[in-house]
């Protein structure tokens, strides 16, 4: 199933009964609401005929195994923000980031501090108000580049740098 609407779904039984193995393996991703993904079941025959109601069980309790077994993502448009601070300034910072449950990706402690933040594309505007706002106006930010990632186990993790097709 490809695309944010999965536009594109394909399903093959490659060698099986007609509708037996490739079918409810795509109802199953269809019915967990999933995009952009790919599953692939190998069955090796054990010498037990499973007839065809079998093989719609086994396939799609595999995917179901196998979903069970996954970390389901969802990829997220972002921007790394680059956040300069003097020392009086990073408190209020970090409690705001804390706040929106964004993590510092980076930082850097030298006469100023310097943070890289991964925020949501649709969130810049605000993050970028509440941390002018919470050190009037003394914290510099800069955009940098932008990003597809995702939270897992509560860390933000970059999936890969946006192409020409993403902007």
């Amino acid at each position: 199933m490809i695309g944010e609407r999965s536009e594109l779904a394909r399903c093959s039984d490659d060698g099986e009964p007609n509708g037996t193995a490739g079918k409810p393996m795509l109802d199953v991703l269809q019915g967990e609401e999933l995009r952009n993904t790919a599953v692939v079941v190998t069955r090796y025959f054990g010498g037990t005929l499973l007839g065809t109601g079998g093989l719609v069980r086994a396939y799609a309790q595999a995917v179901k195994a196998g979903l069970a077994s996954s970390v389901i993502i969802t990829k997220i448009r972002g921007v790394k923000l680059r956040i300069g601070t003097d020392y009086t300034g990073l408190g209020k910072i970090q409690y705001i980031l804390g706040q929106k449950g964004l993590r510092i990706l980076d930082s850097e402690y030298a006469d100023n501090v310097k943070l890289e933040v991964l925020v949501p594309e649709n969130a810049v505007e605000a993050v970028r108000s509440d941390i002018t706002e919470g050190t009037n106006g003394q914290a510099s930010m800069e955009e940098g580049e932008r990003c597809w990632f995702a939270q897992i186990d509560g860390q933000p993790v970059v999936l890969e740098e946006f192409t020409d097709r993403d902007k």
